[in-house]
């Protein structure tokens, strides 16, 4: 009986001991890295074939304050995912103007909310673009950077260079 008793109470200890986990901490600042770039045909809302690019990055946030909420009439500030497009040209990738057919509109990520204790968030997000006007010889590249809600700004990833005209993972 004794050993059993003696048995029960290395297997609790084991038990609590391995509940005993450190609780992860990250930085508030968010953090990412691009994932990949994929580039397929598809069509508009009206039919028209065009391709579409599909960004897949990865996200890391310590304090889980990630996302918006919808917009209101009076909110300023309602991006929190920003791009900047460059173009090959010469062999060499220049930033795009501001009026570049190509270049991304604004975009937000939905609001994110971690209940309980660990409010750590991290992840992956996918964002879709339709390019409508391109040419089979265009090329770019984006730089790109995601805000929290307490406007901490996350280190600028880059994708891989991209060729609009050939279906690929980049």
């Amino acid at each position: 009986m004794k050993k059993i008793r003696y048995l029960f109470l290395i297997i609790i200890s084991f038990s609590i001991l391995d509940s005993c986990h450190k609780v992860e901490r990250l930085p508030v600042v968010p953090h990412i890295e691009f994932t990949s770039f994929t580039i397929f045909d598809t069509t508009d809302i009206l039919g028209n074939n065009s391709k579409g690019g599909r960004l897949k990055f990865y996200f890391e946030d310590g304090d889980g304050d990630m996302g918006l909420n919808a917009p209101e009439a009076d909110q300023t500030d309602s991006t929190n995912l920003f791009f900047t497009l460059f173009r090959k040209k010469g062999g060499v990738m220049l930033p795009a103007p501001d009026n570049d057919p190509l270049k991304p509109s604004a975009y937000r990520i939905p609001y994110m909310e971690r209940l309980g204790q660990n409010k750590i968030l991290k992840g992956t997000i996918s964002v879709t673009f339709l390019y409508l006007f391109y040419s089979p010889a265009d090329t770019i590249r984006y730089d790109f950077y995601i805000k929290d809600r307490a406007l901490n700004e996350s280190n600028v990833a880059s994708t891989n260079e991209i060729v609009l005209s050939v279906n690929n993972i980049y």
